[in-house]
């Protein structure tokens, strides 16, 4: 398999370990409202359902946004070559590799390290658009584009 296989791979995984993650902090959730449901009366139920109620709603919201990021990431071709750095593209600069694709942080494949960034991020920003031989400046420090795959 192939780097940007085996990257975007690790994407896909990182976006299921989040929903398996989501969901169960959601079910717990719905648990313990239907548990003060059945244990609880008056202004006590009220305010512990609520509590349960905004946990619910904060992972429904959290849920959705990893539902846009796996969107964004079923838009990439992993074996398609580019000359630009854009969404799908892996980026080698002279402070290291960026997988442009999703939000996913740090990646490790055979020992090193890369970085996976959102085009929306200020690293995907930046990248966007540079083909090999350019320059951009990230926090205080000058990348230089080494090559765009």
């Amino acid at each position: 398999m192939k780097i940007k296989e085996q990257l975007y791979s690790l994407c896909l995984s990182h976006i299921s370990t989040k929903a398996a993650e989501i969901k169960k902090l959601i079910d717990e959730a719905v648990e313990a409202a239907n548990d003060e449901t059945n244990d609880s009366a008056g202004d006590k139920f009220e305010s512990g359902t609520g509590i349960h109620q905004q946990e619910i709603e904060l992972n429904v919201t959290r849920m959705n946004e990893l539902s846009k990021q796996k969107e964004l990431l079923d838009r990439i071709n992993p074996t398609q070559k580019f000359n630009t750095a854009q969404l799908g593209s892996l980026v080698k600069t002279n402070f290291g590799y960026y997988f442009i694709s999703i939000g996913a942080g740090q990646l490790k494949v055979d020992g090193t390290t890369y970085f996976a960034v959102s085009p929306s991020s200020p690293a995907g920003e930046k990248l966007n658009g540079k083909k090999s031989g350019e320059t951009f400046v990230m926090n205080g420090r000058n990348f230089e584009i080494e090559s765009v795959f």
